[in-house]
């Protein structure tokens, strides 16, 4: 998953009608693989076949994944790629943009959330034919749980047949930088049991400082973005932002607005993380790679580069709420193929050989962008003590346990979106924790009924 990726505000209407430019036209009238090259006794070459694919990432994901598919074309002669990259935050726009033009590429990154509807609008292939007839792949050493986010039966997501792969699976861990403990003389954490929110706070006032005596703090505690972390919080404390049928936005639980209350007291209170100005002049992913923040997530994407931090850092289990038991989220993309490709089984081999094969996962992890998709290859991945953090397998612990985001849930996220878009008032310290969710539990209820009914619609036509 991309750094800061990441997770697109995409609207259902968008999602429905998603389109990238590329290839279109028919496929070969249904979902059963057709064997490619010449006509069988003609003795004619191989029709070469170009198809596309389009995704995002990061400057490192885009060179592996441009050395890999490289590869897929030496070892599939007969295959010529087209490969179309953009930066996380442009990939969204990209798609609007490209949807009314009716040409989706033939194989392309998704949001999980958003398989219902694509199946729904007819944009992804359903591709179970090929993950049983590749004889190259086997389909069952992949994360049961990546496999599973990309199932539908018509009804109901996580049951039925396969309509994407995972590209990965993205479990945010919690990072500290070990090289500041160190210097402080605090006790290196507990990588198997969190910290309480009151021991989280405390090591976060130790870490504070002004070290170098001109009366400007220039080292927090930490510095957490409210729409990637929240969750940590609001999950150890018993809370959740659906309640069980995922039908009723629950964040007028009280223990809800317990979480978001020292989430922001955390900057207003507590002071360890660095203010709004001070976040402008430097955010707080800069002055983590610099070495200036003690505690920060980390997520696989971003290996690679922090292999060249300034600093030692690991991987502990976030600080737990009322529960005692730590949370977090592991998220995931997908890798569609366009149901209305002209060459759907060069499209699916390639989605295939990037999601599942050997090869693949060897060179993207080597890459370290991300997690093998393989379990038995991400034992050892985890196990590799050359490369940085030593605990990786945190990483596979919150594969276990981590949730889905909640947007993923549900047929389109505007009702989540909603909650991050109106938030900063209580970051700010305008308002109270509690004010806010009894407040803006209603007008999220609103949007997500109208999301349950254009699903119901869609399933129903």
């Amino acid at each position: 998953m991309a750094k800061k990726s990441g997770f697109a505000l995409v609207s259902l209407l968008i999602s429905v009608m998603l389109v990238l430019s590329g290839c279109g036209g028919g496929n070969n009238g249904g979902n059963e693989p057709a064997a490619s090259g010449s006509a069988p006794g003609s003795g004619a070459p191989a029709e070469k076949k170009e198809i596309t694919f389009m995704f995002r990432g990061g400057p490192d994901e885009q060179t592996a994944y441009k050395k890999t598919v490289d590869k897929f074309e030496a070892d599939h002669p007969n295959v010529k790629v087209k490969v179309i990259t953009t930066a996380p935050d442009q990939y969204t726009t990209k798609l609007k943009a490209a949807i009314t033009g009716k040409s989706v590429p033939d194989v392309f990154f998704f949001e999980p959330g958003d398989l219902k509807a694509f199946v729904n609008g007819g944009v992804l292939l359903n591709i179970t034919p090929y993950t049983e007839s590749n004889s190259n792949i086997d389909i069952g050493k992949v994360w049961k749980k990546g496999v599973d986010i990309y199932r539908y039966d018509g009804k109901v997501a996580g049951q039925g047949d396969i309509y994407g792969l995972p590209k990965d699976l993205g479990p945010f861990a919690m990072g500290y930088n070990k090289t500041m403990f160190e210097k402080a003389g605090i006790p290196i954490p507990d990588k198997d049991k969190p910290y309480t929110w009151d021991e989280f706070i405390n090591v976060n006032k130790q870490l504070t400082k002004d070290t170098n005596g001109d009366g400007k703090l220039d080292q927090w505690g930490t510095g957490l973005n409210v729409n990637w972390t929240l969750h940590a919080f609001v999950w150890s404390n018993g809370a959740d932002f659906l309640d069980a049928t995922q039908t009723k936005v629950a964040i007028d639980d009280p223990k809800f607005a317990e979480a978001l209350q020292l989430f922001a007291d955390m900057q207003n209170v507590h002071k360890v993380t660095p203010s709004i100005a001070e976040a402008q002049t430097l955010d707080t992913y800069q002055r983590w790679m610099q070495g200036q923040i003690g505690f920060f997530p980390v997520g696989p994407w971003d290996l690679s580069t922090y292999q060249k931090l300034p600093f030692d850092f690991d991987l502990i289990p976030y600080p737990a709420g009322s529960t005692g038991i730590a949370s977090t989220w592991v998220g995931s993309l997908g890798i569609g193929v366009s149901k209305n490709s002209k060459a759907p089984d060069e499209a699916a081999a390639l989605a295939l050989y990037l999601s599942a094969s050997e090869e693949g996962m060897q060179m993207l992890s080597d890459a370290k962008v991300q997690i093998p998709n393989l379990t038995d290859m991400a034992e050892k991945w985890a196990a590799d003590t050359s490369f940085k953090p030593a605990n990786k397998a945190e990483f596979l612990e919150i594969i276990d346990y981590g949730k889905p985001m909640p947007q993923t849930l549900t047929y389109n996220r505007e009702w989540y979106d909603l909650f991050f878009t109106d938030i900063q008032p209580v970051l700010d310290g305008k308002i109270t924790a509690a004010e806010y969710v009894k407040a803006e539990q209603p007008k999220m209820q609103k949007l997500l009924d109208k999301a349950i009914e254009q699903e119901q619609k869609a399933v129903n036509k």
